[in-house]
């Protein structure tokens, strides 16, 4: 059950006349009252003799009474919802739930004789609204703060006793979802997009690109979006705000959102602490392309999950959204619509109430930023590589955060593995075929030496990878990395320690992405860009960030 308290009001006749009304599309359907204050409320919808005009009258009296000590906004108004596969609910049981519901958040306490007035209306089989007037018998108002989590904490007891649907609960770090009022204004535009959500692509791509924060602001100035900046006397940055060019209210003035209310962390400081130089350690500057470095530094990311605190964890869950939000800019055109929508899903995933610490993901970070000031790989095979270290890590994402009661940010982790799979499939499609096909044309010595490496490096997985039909690509691997110089056995060990194969749909398939990874054996046809650092490559050609909204309608 979900329950909804919208910003109180001040004219309780106006929410009663769209509570008994027809709805805004017809769907109201034998409106009434299922309970009130004191069972005696006039009906409406069931009393012929009973007016909206009365009711309105009996819960307003004691607002009436109190005069100008009312505060304006004193209309409490929650609607409680079901979920669409829960059992339809009888009347009886819809008034005991908001009963509890009055009760738990303090507008009308059990016993309390002086509790606010209040109505439960019915118009539909799947939900209830309550409406509720904020004074009390003794003319004080309620002491109703943090109604809503109240009132949640409770919904949690009901689905468990009446046996409904026990919904995923939030732990208030998701994106504000957007308003009524602006999904209504974007189908009136013909958009599938509320502004709040497009910009919302937009600040996270420029984020996820950008080096430094003058780099982030023009990056979404060359989306055509608006940018306020404001700064503090010192002249440093203090925050914020994005418009869509054409977004208007009804003074023909822009339609500003600020950071915070995009995402939680899409606020100024946020976006500042994870904002890096493009600089790289020694370790970086060995000529190796920014697209291997980026499947390298995935590829580890399970192990920090793993085994590092949970600041470090959720540090690199939030660069792996980054490195979801870029890839559809240079990915092929026949994958990015998976791939944004793997982006626009995991963007759930990448926040929890765990504060990370980011100066420890930074060489991921770099490495994704680099990948867009290099070409993009002509390679299928590197690719694909990065493809399946991205898959593996949204898994190894999901179970960071199912062990931690993140059940929202594992459901959409959940739904982004989905989305990469298809993406990967796609991709590596050609590229184990001619791995199979060089597999099939080994000689039959060399073929059954690399049969006999399987067996002595990992004798309790050999039978479930020699019965796969990625086995041929996978002996075709370790010829390759053999003919290179490496030590089949050495590498299956070591691409096999500390990274579990259980979830894997082929084993064969992501040892042989593996060991690519891990002998070098990816054939970079690409040099770096002469791009420079201040307008990376993927943004230069067309308006990206714009492309990618455009992919997920």
């Amino acid at each position: 059950m979900i329950a909804k308290i919208g910003k109180p009001g001040h004219k309780t006749r106006g929410v009663l006349n769209y509570l008994f009304g027809p709805g805004r599309a017809n769907e109201h359907t034998d409106p009434h009252l299922v309970a009130s204050w004191d069972g005696f409320a006039p009906d409406p919808g069931r009393d012929p003799d009973a007016t909206l005009a009365q009711l309105a009258t009996a819960l307003d009296l004691r607002v009436k009474q109190a005069g100008h000590k009312v505060p304006k906004s004193h209309v409490w108004h929650c609607s409680i919802r079901a979920a669409p596969e829960d059992r339809h609910l009888t009347d009886d049981e819809w008034a005991t739930i908001a009963r509890r519901v009055l009760n738990a958040t303090g507008i009308a306490p059990a016993g309390d004789p002086d509790a606010c007035r209040w109505v439960a209306v019915r118009h539909a089989d799947d939900h209830i609204h309550i409406v509720a007037t904020k004074v009390r018998g003794d003319l004080r108002p309620p002491r109703n703060w943090n109604d809503f989590l109240r009132a949640d904490k409770e919904l949690v007891a009901i689905e468990k006793e009446y046996g409904l649907r026990q919904v995923p609960r939030g732990d208030r770090t998701a994106a504000k979802r957007p308003t009524r009022a602006e999904q209504e204004k974007a189908r009136r535009k013909g958009t599938a997009r509320t502004s709040r959500e497009r910009l919302r692509t937009i600040v996270r791509t420029a984020v996820s690109a950008a080096t430094t924060a003058e780099e982030f602001f023009r990056i979404i100035e060359g989306t055509g979006a608006l940018v306020d900046v404001q700064y503090f006397p010192s002249g440093d940055v203090r925050g914020y705000k994005v418009a869509l060019a054409g977004d208007t209210n009804a003074q023909g003035d822009p339609v500003w959102f600020s950071g915070s209310t995009l995402a939680p962390d899409l606020s100024y400081p946020k976006i500042a602490a994870r904002l890096t130089t493009t600089g790289t350690t020694p370790a970086e500057r060995a000529d190796t392309p920014a697209w291997r470095r980026l499947s390298i530094a995935i590829a580890q990311t399970p192990d920090h999950l793993t085994h590092d605190k949970d600041e470090v964890g959720q540090a690199h869950i939030t660069v792996l959204a980054e490195a979801l939000d870029v890839l559809p800019l240079v990915a092929p055109a026949d994958l990015r619509h998976q791939l944004v929508q793997a982006a626009t899903v995991f963007e759930r995933a990448s926040r929890s109430r765990i504060r990370a610490r980011h100066q420890q993901s930074q060489t991921t970070r770099r490495a994704v930023k680099a990948i867009l000031r290099e070409p993009a790989p002509k390679d299928g095979v590197l690719l694909a590589t990065v493809l399946d270290a991205l898959l593996l890590t949204v898994i190894a994402a999901q179970h960071w955060h199912r062990t931690r009661n993140h059940t929202q940010q594992a459901d959409a982790a959940r739904q982004a593995a989905g989305h990469l799979r298809a993406a990967y499939q796609a991709q590596a499609a050609e590229p184990l075929a001619v791995l199979r096909q060089q597999g099939t044309r080994l000689a039959e010595s060399l073929r059954r030496r690399q049969e006999f490496t399987l067996r002595r490096a990992l004798p309790e997985l050999a039978e479930q990878i020699l019965a796969e039909p990625g086995w041929p690509a996978l002996a075709a691997t370790l010829a390759r990395a053999e003919a290179a110089g490496h030590k089949p056995a050495a590498l299956l060990t070591e691409a096999t320690a500390r990274r579990e194969t259980d979830t894997a749909t082929s084993v064969s398939e992501v040892l042989t992405w593996r060991l690519h990874r891990l002998a070098d054996l990816t054939a970079v046809t690409t040099t770096s860009s002469s791009a420079p650092a201040s307008q990376p490559a993927a943004y230069r050609p067309t308006n990206a960030a714009t492309s990618q909204q455009r992919h997920t309608r």
